[in-house]
């Protein structure tokens, strides 16, 4: 059984020499921070798409079974909103072909502005992607949270195209109100959305959100790692990414998600040993 666990970057200022060795090349930041997680939100795709010998640097960085859940570039799902496109689609799963079985999972992160009326463009827009990937849609208009005849649609439309639901749990950010500066930005920025707990796929992908302070985070997880446990008995392989407002302390959490699990689920592989954080030296 694999669980894999992971962060929304692999570089952040706040790890730098407290967690990751600094300094460091950029050819080999992503090479640490796999020595943490095994998974990372690709969301510098989202951005831009990357060069070919960019996503080979990553490949080289990462063994085999680490895991990209690679986000569709932005001019496709925010500015197309998924009609048209075919040659940034093209380009993009061109990019990212070094990665081979590492972006196992290609991710189409939608405005909060596409709604039920949009299902049609969704269905066509998946059904014209290659074979060679799985996919995940996550969705942030009320609707598809407050409407059950949307959310069976919604769940139809992903079924037919073997395709995962993306749960982004902001629960425990919104549960009171923030305390810190990055977590107020938060509150202006993140879907303030029911908590959604249901896997469609065998590949269960959750993003959850907690607060900058680590005892609320790992407590506002505690019923994930009930169902992430549920999952892996059931045969399923689920990702789960740690975010908090200032994602200083993210890398430890995933680690400690990961050790929660696993003593729930023994059979469960560890993670890698991380790497010392202070920089090699030739004596």
């Amino acid at each position: 059984m694999r669980l894999h666990v992971g962060c929304a970057m692999w570089t952040h200022k706040p790890w730098q020499g407290r967690l990751l060795p600094h300094p460091l090349a950029p050819g080999e930041r992503l090479r640490a921070y796999a020595s943490w997680c095994n998974a990372v939100e690709g969301n510098t795709t989202f951005y831009a798409t990357p060069a070919v010998g960019t996503a080979e640097s990553w490949a080289r960085q990462t063994a085999a079974d680490f895991r990209f859940l690679v986000k569709l570039p932005k001019p496709i799902t925010h500015e197309q909103r998924l009609g048209g496109g075919e040659d940034e689609v093209r380009s993009f799963f061109t990019a990212i072909e070094p990665l081979g079985a590492r972006a196992d999972v290609v991710w189409a992160q939608l405005p909060p502005s596409f709604g039920p009326s949009d299902l049609g463009a969704l269905a066509a827009f998946l059904r014209r992607l290659p074979g060679s990937h799985r996919y995940a849609v996550e969705v942030r208009h009320r609707a598809f949270f407050e409407d059950e005849r949307s959310v069976r649609r919604l769940e139809q439309v992903l079924a037919g195209a073997g395709a995962e639901w993306v749960t982004f749990d902001t629960t425990a950010l919104f549960q009171s109100p923030p305390t810190t500066d990055a977590e107020r930005e938060a509150w202006t920025r993140k879907p303030r959305v029911p908590r959604r707990a249901v896997a469609l796929t065998d590949r269960p992908v959750v993003r959850y959100l907690g607060r900058d302070d680590k005892a609320r985070t790992v407590e506002g997880w505690q019923g994930w790692i009930g169902m992430v446990a549920g999952w892996l008995r059931e045969g399923r392989s689920p990702t789960v990414f740690v975010h908090t407002p200032d994602n200083a302390d993210a890398l430890e959490l995933a680690r400690r998600f990961h050790d929660e699990v696993r003593a729930a689920v023994p059979g469960v592989e560890p993670l890698p040993e991380p790497v010392p954080n202070e920089p090699a030296t030739l004596f």
